[in-house]
């Protein structure tokens, strides 16, 4: 069940404006009509409808939305008790119907934000007719809906529940008794013998599935294996909540590839920047894009990832995510840390996944391509670090771009750097090498040996060498700052 407030806190998000209210915005909605067919509780669409006044005098649904009133039509509206919703005509009604059915239709999200209530109902009812506690998870162990009944639940459920996630080292043991690979491949119910050290009592267990493919699964506290009756109930269970998740999807999808489609848009520069963001709902004038990809060979992971910063329904999400070949990219507001926000995704995904992120810097709305350049090339930057932060590295960028410059022919190809290199390759000698730390130390030849692993005089003996070789002004900045550029084009 999803009251008005809900339906209002997300269309605002797409430019929506509520008009009236006149029973205020605790009213019920449980279903959703096109057209002048609407009973009560229901959110009408006007779509193609010419005559709003006529509708406004005769519908029974308690709101409707349209794209045009008059102060006319709004007191009609008042006096029979109908809230409206004015739409903005930019946003297409696709658009709109996905989300509004998603939103009403599905029952997705409860008051407190738990999760699909039709799953939190099928839990109850499952616990009341097997006898124990019940979670249902995704396929990853993520945890989608409980039972409210969890009084004798042991600490392994209360971890799992409270962290939405089954813990680590319990997956860990369940994976090696053979607990998931009997998910994976069959139908039947399991019983899972109890870990006494880890204080999980026994749990009987059901893939959920459509056709082939593993949806989920769904787990019940028992001290034994269930009985003829009990399994069958299970199954059925797994029937029904197989239903619940495949709609569930198909509207989360929709919203993802509206979210999707709308933050390319942004990040290509393709799109009116501050109208997307306000219909994104996303405020403020300074924002920055998070990059994701994952290690070779771990092509799920990207699309686990994307489920992971686009899961929960509506805005309450810090940023706008939008999946684009093998990355991930995410804008989110100035006030919210793109790594905090990367550790965070990190603790709910699959803990064999790994990823690698870039965070560009602060960007104006118009600004956004440049902020997803930085985060790109903050994920190229060398090194096995698992997060690179524009701020923290820029400079590392600027050389990158330096020697991108130069594989396409912008920087000089002769000088005193290549002339050295050419008499290290023909006589074996190491100038580039001694000079780049010579430089690196500021002139400090007994610093720059340290790092060259030979002695002081070795390195004085060379810088002479090397004037001999070719013309060096190393009295001149601009000239050292060039030597520094050419010597590390490598």
């Amino acid at each position: 069940m999803v009251k008005l407030d809900r339906l209002i806190n997300v269309l605002g998000g797409y430019g929506a404006r509520l008009c009236t209210a006149p029973r205020g915005r605790d009213v019920e909605l449980r279903g959703v009509a096109l057209h002048d067919r609407a009973g009560a509780e229901e959110v009408l669409l006007a779509v193609g409808i010419e005559s709003i006044g006529d509708v406004l005098a005769e519908t029974l649904a308690a709101v409707v939305l349209l794209r045009d009133v008059t102060e006319q039509e709004l007191a009609v509206a008042r006096e029979r008790g109908v809230a409206v919703v004015r739409i903005d005509p930019d946003v297409s009604w696709g658009q709109l119907a996905a989300v509004v059915y998603g939103l009403v239709l599905e029952g997705r999200e409860t008051e407190a934000g738990r999760g699909p209530t039709d799953l939190f109902a099928l839990a109850d009812a499952l616990a009341a007719s097997i006898g124990g506690p019940v979670t249902i998870e995704d396929q990853h162990s993520g945890v989608l809906a409980y039972s409210s009944r969890q009084e004798s639940a042991d600490r392994a459920r209360l971890a799992t529940i409270l962290g939405r996630r089954v813990p680590a080292d319990i997956r860990a043991e369940l994976s090696a008794r053979g607990v998931y690979a009997h998910l994976a491949s069959s139908d039947e119910p399991f019983f899972a013998e109890p870990m006494p050290d880890q204080d999980f009592h026994g749990r009987a267990l059901i893939a959920v599935r459509a056709g082939r493919e593993l949806l989920g699964s769904i787990w019940v506290e028992v001290p034994e294996p269930l009985n003829a009756e009990r399994s069958a109930s299970l199954s059925a269970g797994a029937r029904t909540a197989s239903l619940h998740l495949l709609r569930a999807r198909a509207s989360a999808d929709l919203e993802r590839q509206i979210e999707s489609d709308l933050v390319i848009g942004l990040l290509e520069g393709q799109a009116d920047a501050p109208a997307v963001l306000s219909r994104l709902g996303l405020r403020g004038n300074g924002f920055r894009v998070v990059a994701m990809q994952a290690e070779e060979a771990q092509d799920a992971a990207v699309l686990i990832a994307f489920e992971r910063a686009t899961a929960g329904f509506g805005w309450a999400r810090p940023g706008r995510s939008a999946l684009f070949a093998n990355t991930v990219y995410t804008v989110l507001p100035d006030g919210d840390s793109g790594e905090r926000w990367f550790r965070g995704l990190l603790r709910n995904m699959p803990t064999d996944v790994r990823l690698r992120a870039g965070v560009g810097g602060v960007a104006e709305p118009l600004e956004l391509p440049q902020s997803r350049q930085e985060a790109d090339e903050c994920l190229a930057v060398e090194g096995d670090r698992e997060l690179v932060v524009y701020e923290q590295a820029w400079h590392e960028i600027l050389l990158r771009r330096v020697r991108n410059a130069a594989s396409s022919g912008r920087i000089p190809s002769r000088g005193p750097v290549w002339e050295l290199r050419r008499q290290d390759q023909q006589h074996g000698t190491r100038y580039a090498a001694t000079l780049r730390e010579w430089l690196r130390c500021q002139g400090d030849p007994g610093a720059a040996a340290d790092r060259l692993g030979v002695h002081a005089n070795t390195v004085r003996y060379r810088m002479r060498k090397m004037a001999e070789v070719t013309r060096l002004d190393l009295d001149d900045p601009d000239e050292r700052l060039a030597l520094i550029i050419a010597l590390l084009i490598d």
